[in-house]
Formats: structure tokens, C-alpha cells, sequence
């Protein structure tokens, strides 16, 4: 199977998971700007899982654009990534609702924890079927932050029953780790190495 159309599947499924999570800002009942504070929390979780989804649709997209072909094995590791990513817009929805409350804080590392084991999973799966000559995986080499993102949400979803901040900050440092796409499959790819 050619890897542009689980792209094309992939990509409107995460515009759709972006869609569900804008529909969680409900609008203010009221006319004035101080009809918006309140939503404040909502807002930032909307905001925090916006750039989530958009790191992960950059990647995903470098990663399946370097690919030649696909097999059963990354079709499911692939929709294994997107069934955490689609369970984002319920966990910004609660956290957000209920004010980074420590429960929904440590569900939202969770849902964010699964989906980097998942896109590890993908990653190794293309890896395999690829080869070890494949500029996708001379490109990823030691993924530090590849490996240090889960432990990290880990360490936040442990953090979160007793200070939910640490737990917020910690998801806002990987976010910030990640923010700048990877750019070695890219770099790689634009030598024209496939």
C-alpha cells in the first residue's frame, strides 16, 4: 500500500480531533471581556492541546512522507496513534472544566503519554519495514527527546495528585521540547536521499 493515503487518512482524522477540541470553548454568556475570564482555564488547555496535535501532525508528516510503502503492521500502529490522539478534545475538555484539577491532570498525561509510546511504536514499525539504510531511521538515530517525553508525562502524571502545576509545567516542557518540528527526516529528505 502507498503511504500517501494513510497520510491523507491520518491527517483528516487529526483535523477532525482538532475540530472536536475548538468546540469545547463554548461561547461567554455575556458582552464584555470579563465575560471571558472565567474560561481562562478551557482556553489554555485548548491552547496547550492545539500545539500537541500540530506537533504530532508535523511529525507524523515527515515520518510518512519519507515512506515508501506500508504494510498491516503500520496501518495498525498508526491508527494506534490515532486513537490516543482523538481522545485529546476529553481530556482538554475535563481538565479545562474543571480547572487542572489533579484527576483530569493526570488523565490528560495519560491520553499524552500513550500517544508518544504509540508514535514510537509507528516510528519503529516504518523503521522495520524500511531497513536500516532508510533515511528515516539515520535521521532519528539516538531520539533523545523521543525517549525522554514519556518519562517526563510519567513523572507529571505522578506529580499531579499533589501539585497539578508541576504536572501542567511539565506537559508545557515537553510541548516547548517539541515545538521546533524535527527536522532531521526533513533535513534528510531534502538531500534527496529516500
Amino acid at each position: 500500500m502507498d503511504a500517501r493515503r494513510l497520510e491523507a487518512f491520518s491527517d483528516g482524522v487529526l483535523a477532525i480531533v482538532i475540530t472536536i477540541t475548538v468546540l469545547e470553548l463554548k461561547v461567554p454568556h455575556g458582552a464584555d471581556f470579563a465575560a471571558i475570564w472565567p474560561m481562562w482555564p478551557v482556553f489554555l488547555c485548548y491552547v496547550l492541546s492545539f500545539v500537541y496535535i500540530g506537533i504530532y501532525w508535523n511529525n507524523h508528516h515527515h515520518l510518512l512522507h519519507a515512506a515508501r510503502r506500508v504494510n498491516g503492521r503500520i496501518l495498525w500502529a498508526n491508527s494506534h496513534l490515532l486513537f490516543w490522539l482523538s481522545l485529546i478534545p476529553f481530556a482538554t475538555g475535563w481538565m479545562g472544566e474543571n480547572h487542572f484539577a489533579p484527576a483530569p491532570t493526570s488523565l490528560y498525561g495519560a491520553v499524552l503519554l500513550m500517544a508518544s509510546v504509540a508514535y514510537r511504536i509507528l516510528e519503529r514499525e516504518l523503521i522495520r519495514e524500511h531497513g536500516s539504510e532508510w533515511v528515516v531511521t539515520r535521521a532519528v538515530g539516538d531520539d533523545l527527546k523521543g525517549r525522554l517525553s514519556p518519562v517526563i508525562y510519567l513523572v507529571a502524571m505522578l506529580a499531579s495528585p499533589f501539585r497539578p502545576w508541576i504536572a501542567q509545567a511539565l506537559y508545557v516542557l515537553v510541548a516547548l521540547m517539541w515545538i521546533v518540528p524535527d527536522t532531521r527526516i526533513e533535513r534528510s529528505t531534502a538531500k534527496g536521499e529516500e
